[in-house]
């Protein structure tokens, strides 16, 4: 297996709101900060660091989806705590998506609208559901796919780590395959980059560094709107 991670401020950002978690060959996460001043980057990397944690400390101790879930609620808690009782992170949240890796198995935990992929036959699967207002809208068929691309409502979340006392968590597993490829990602690269341009990138890159390089090269020349995180994860390589 072989990994890659990269995390850029984007062209119109001030700072960088996002965090990973990059711990091979088991553990990944990206997380989405948001609030004022720098309190979505307090946010991220309260998340990222509960989680590194917690997982670190318990993970084969119990099932491992219960651990990374139970692992995002004590995160969830951190965060909502230090926003109530710090003015300054006042209103702050961050968007949680980890995943751990036990041989051929993946598990993920996941709040928000950062997004988990599988890529696997030359095509693109998104494992995650977004928590979002248009994702919603989107289930429901009031609008579709491709009109929640450019929905002008398409950050608004339903979901967030430390917007409230308690939060839903999404778990997930996977049987991998020889060869498969998972992304993680922030809404900074999936609102710039198409699913099938990530998709062309990755499998006409082999090497997934490059591959990184690439898709936030793009991200950034569609505009740069926001900040732009990515972890490549390739099975099958020795």
């Amino acid at each position: 297996m072989l990994a890659c991670v990269k995390s850029d401020i984007g062209l119109v950002r001030q700072l960088n709101e996002d965090s990973y978690i990059f711990v091979p060959p088991n553990l990944f996460a990206v997380a989405d900060g948001m609030g004022g001043h720098a309190a979505g980057e307090i946010a991220s990397n309260l998340a990222t660091k509960v989680v590194k944690e917690y997982v670190s400390q318990h993970v084969g101790s119990a099932d491992t989806v219960q651990v990374l879930e139970q692992a995002i609620s004590m995160a969830n808690k951190v965060v909502y705590q230090t926003a109530k009782n710090i003015s300054e992170c006042a209103g702050m949240g961050t968007t949680v998506t980890v995943v751990y890796i036990d041989g051929n198995m993946a598990y993920w935990g996941h709040v928000g609208d950062s997004r988990l992929y599988l890529l696997r036959d030359a095509s693109i699967i998104q494992l995650t559901n977004d928590h979002s207002l248009v994702w919603e809208l989107m289930q429901s068929g009031t609008i579709t796919r491709e009109e929640a691309a450019s929905h002008p409502q398409r950050n608004i979340l339903t979901r967030a780590v430390g917007s409230s006392e308690q939060v839903k968590i999404e778990t997930g597993s996977i049987q991998t395959l020889p060869g498969d490829i998972l992304l993680l990602c922030t809404d900074g690269l999936t609102n710039m980059v198409s699913e099938d341009e990530i998709c062309n990138v990755i499998y006409s890159m082999p090497d997934i560094g490059e591959a990184v390089d690439k898709l936030i090269s793009l991200a950034n020349e569609a505009g740069g709107y926001d900040n732009i995180t990515a972890v490549i994860i390739k099975y099958g390589v020795s």
